[in-house]
């Protein structure tokens, strides 16, 4: 059998759908053969686990046209996919995998695409509403529409050696401890800027970590974020307080960064997903999404929103212009819960 499973389009997504990957794999074995259809800028994230026998790069708004629509479609054809699981909502993937000849066609019957689907799952409803629901149940209903037993909702990931190796470098580079006194502070935001946290807040923020809490502060980010990490280390104003800015910054090292942290601070974005995958501990703070669709019980979390009327509002950018959710959210605020994960783990290994 051929499955071909289009794969969630940003980080987080596609962490909190390794369970679901994870249960397919296990339902079918060796006799399936596991395609995702992943973005190409998500080629990393997987790379170490096992559930994949291929990895096929699909972006419709690419120049490429190796990566558009038609071509996916034709290598379906020619590799004649007897499932398609389709994890997005998109009308669109549903359009690729009917016209890429999929013989069953398993997804969320959303946005009108019910008729193109062969087995439709219905989205979890309360008194007739649809009910907003953690994303790694939301995806695991799709498991079990492909026949799957229940699955544990831990997320998984793994590094390869050639991630260790370079997170080893950085190490080198940074002159980071090694003795597991290390935080990574994730400033990213990809969603809008409804979810960022400001730069002062961060920095001060490393500031008391490294100062009072005698521990390293690395602050991660992606391609568009090295500024805002620069600025966070300036602001810091300590030695202890380094960013991933003018190191590496592909998904593998940063995988393998996070992997050997001892905890994260964050915004409600993808990196956050992938520390609670390595069962680091995370602090994240909330604005504009409700905090539900993240939540998982096997990740330990500490989830940080006010108590605002428009809280959750889930847009893109404050529509109010104060973005008080979080810039009202204190350091002070942040720094007490961390300090009391950095007692509690002291206390665990004192014991």
């Amino acid at each position: 059998m051929k499955i071909g499973i289009f794969l969630p389009n940003w980080l987080g997504d596609l962490v909190m759908a390794t369970p679901a990957l994870r249960a397919i794999r296990r339902r079918y074995g060796s006799s399936a053969r596991m395609i995702g259809i992943m973005r190409p800028h998500l080629a990393e994230v997987l790379n170490g686990t096992s559930w994949l026998d291929e990895q096929w790069y699909f972006n419709p708004h690419s120049k490429d046209p190796e990566l558009r629509p038609w071509a996916l479609i034709r290598r379906m054809r020619q590799e004649r996919i007897d499932v398609a699981l389709l994890f997005p909502n998109s009308m669109r993937v549903a359009i690729v995998a009917q016209l890429g000849g999929a013989k069953e066609r398993v997804g969320y019957a959303r946005y009108g695409r019910g008729p193109l689907l062969t087995r439709k799952v219905d989205s979890p409803q309360a008194g007739g509403l649809a009910k907003p629901c953690p994303m790694v149940d939301y995806f695991l209903r799709l498991s079990e529409a492909m026949g799957c037993p229940p699955e544990s909702r831990r997320l998984e990931l793994a590094t390869t050696p050639e991630d260790e190796r370079s997170a080893d470098l950085v190490w080198e580079r940074l002159g980071l401890r090694s003795d597991g006194r290390v935080m990574t502070f994730n400033c990213s935001g990809a969603y809008g800027s409804a979810k960022l946290w400001p730069i002062e807040h961060f920095g001060d923020l490393a500031r008391s970590v490294a100062r009072d809490l005698d521990h390293d502060v690395l602050v991660l980010c992606g391609p568009k974020e090295r500024g805002i990490a620069r600025a966070i280390v300036a602001r810091a104003e300590h030695p202890r307080v380094f960013s991933m800015a003018d190191q590496p910054i592909d998904l593998g090292t940063a995988k393998a960064c996070i992997r050997r942290a001892k905890m994260m601070v964050s915004t409600d974005s993808g990196p956050r997903h992938v520390a609670a995958a390595f069962g680091k501990p995370v602090v994240t703070l909330y604005g504009s999404m409700p905090p539900v669709f993240g939540e998982n019980p096997t990740v330990l979390a500490v989830d940080l929103r006010l108590d605002l009327d428009c809280i959750g509002c889930q847009n893109r950018v404050c529509p109010l212009g104060h973005h008080k959710c979080m810039r009202d959210l204190t350091p002070d605020m942040v720094y007490r819960e961390v300090a009391r994960l950095v007692r509690e783990d002291r206390a665990a290994h004192a014991a």
